[in-house]
């Protein structure tokens, strides 16, 4: 074991995964080797190919470092993080990460989203695909488009002042999650990512978007499908349409 295994860090990314088992080893290993340390927690939804074993087998290597929380079947993307959120809480990490398993997110750029986190004092910090162009690779263009213009129209509906409203790679400092009533957040697809940075948004807390560069799945096979677009979709008009009857706490830095 090395030192870093022992040392208590402050971050932690969250790493949900379904069939991930030619990713999850080197997904791990990428975020372990990373210069300033991020514990991992893999939330696996009974993965039928063996996932779990292969994380398992990660974490007798490294039991200071990886977690596992492992569920019944496909629960949905956003019940994966809230579930995760709670779990980080409890354990006192002050930055709390979200990250796909398939290296369409550089684990390195972790790094940077926590840097950026305490040099600009913010609250939630966005790896953002769109925010200095598009910086997407080895997407079909149909997809790129789908994404990039499902972006422009959230922005449009719900008033957000952020480029890429559906990206999944995000950094939560605790008190947003804390301040969040995370039972309340309906939205399990891809919308759930839009209903955290709105959330966050009425609530007053500084979000940043950080330039990545998003490079599709070479290994496995992606979660998207129609129903999950819908619910974006519609949900964002439902999302918007519902806070005009809340009150929303100020939690904006003074």
């Amino acid at each position: 074991m090395n030192d870093t295994d022992t040392r208590r860090s402050d971050a932690v990314v969250i790493i949900p995964m379904y069939n991930e088992c030619e990713n999850a080893a080197a997904v791990i290993d990428a975020v372990l080797a990373l210069p300033v340390p991020f514990d991992i927690l893999v939330v696996d939804d009974n993965s039928p190919d063996g996932t779990a074993d292969i994380v398992k087998n990660k974490m007798k290597e490294h039991p200071e470092r990886i977690q596992i929380i492992e569920r019944t079947g496909k629960l949905g993307l956003g019940t994966a993080y809230i579930t995760g959120f709670k779990h980080c809480l409890a354990q006192g990490y002050e930055f709390i990460c979200e990250m796909d398993a398939d290296f369409s997110h550089n684990p390195s750029d972790l790094v940077r989203l926590r840097q950026a986190a305490i040099e600009q004092q913010a609250d939630v910090v966005i790896g953002s695909r769109y925010v200095s162009g598009v910086n997407v690779v080895n997407w079909p263009m149909g997809r790129v488009l789908m994404s990039f213009y499902a972006s422009k129209y959230v922005r449009i509906i719900t008033g957000l002042p952020i480029h890429d409203t559906t990206a999944g790679f995000v950094c939560y400092r605790r008190r947003v999650l804390e301040a969040m009533e995370l039972d309340k957040i309906k939205f399990k697809g891809y919308a759930f990512q839009i209903e955290m940075k709105f959330t966050a948004f009425k609530y007053g807390f500084k979000v940043i978007e950080v330039p990545i560069i998003f490079v599709n799945r070479v290994l496995g096979t992606s979660k998207m499908n129609s129903g999950i677009f819908g619910e974006a979709v519609f949900g964002v008009i439902r999302l918007k349409w519902n806070s005009f009857f809340k009150r929303f706490p100020d939690y904006s830095r003074k």
